[in-house]
């Protein structure tokens, strides 16, 4: 997503005179070639072509990444499409995009494919950096909304938060302060977010601590709850 540190490492990945599953050219050189100059009509427009692909085929998904971060309470431009779907469910989306008239990539068979379409780059995840999935879960609480008047569904906000604490790294800080966004900007479960905490839960306990010094809104017993979990015994 503009937010490609998320996702994992990139080892394995091939150089750009490869081609991929699909014939044609992979790597950076390609993706840089491939999205030079897209635009905010073109960016919303293949947003709307890509969830459509996906909606007709009967493909679940939810929207990740900066456009998910917008919806959920921190407006920002970002220059990629991040699509989260099962690892089941992979292939039929790259394929559900070729149809659509999308150039397709097979990037890394563990976690990513790539779709490219008026200079606007979509990204199938499959499986996100800490072992995220998208889960049953995370299909039932998905979030019905909008982004720029298009229709999507945003994976729940408990869910970006987690996701967003755990790449948060020195090359990714933006994630951090897209995740201080979700707390700002959004009625959280709190339940919720403590049951789905537990995959990354020091992560997510450093994160509250520091919205709270920021004096945003976490109840104590959310804090309290992970910290005795981790720490009491």
């Amino acid at each position: 997503m503009g937010d490609a540190n998320h996702r994992g490492p990139r080892e394995g990945r091939a150089d750009a005179s490869q081609s991929s599953n699909d014939g044609l050219p992979r790597g950076e050189a390609f993706m840089k070639a491939e999205t030079v100059g897209n635009d905010h009509d073109a960016f919303v427009e293949v947003l709307e072509e890509a969830v459509q692909a996906f909606e007709q085929e009967g493909i679940p998904y939810a929207v990740i990444g900066g456009i998910a971060s917008s919806g959920f309470g921190r407006p920002r431009w970002t220059h990629d499409i991040d699509l989260f779907v099962r690892p089941a469910d992979a292939v039929r989306a790259l394929e559900s995009l070729k149809r659509a008239g999308f150039r397709t990539e097979r990037t890394d068979i563990t976690w990513l494919f790539k779709g490219f379409k008026r200079h606007v780059m979509v990204d199938v995840i499959f499986k996100s950096k800490g072992d995220f999935y998208f889960d049953q879960e995370m299909m039932d609480r998905a979030v019905a909304g909008n982004f720029q008047g298009r229709k999507v569904r945003f994976i729940p906000p408990e869910d970006l938060l987690v996701l967003k604490a755990v790449v948060h790294d020195e090359a990714g800080p933006h994630h951090w302060h897209d995740a201080l966004g979700v707390i700002a900007g959004t009625n959280l479960d709190w339940e919720y977010l403590l049951r789905r905490a537990q995959r990354a839960p020091r992560r997510v306990l450093s994160l509250l601590t520091y919205a709270h010094s920021v004096d945003l809104y976490v109840p104590n017993r959310v804090i309290r709850t992970l910290f005795n979990q981790l720490y009491s015994s």
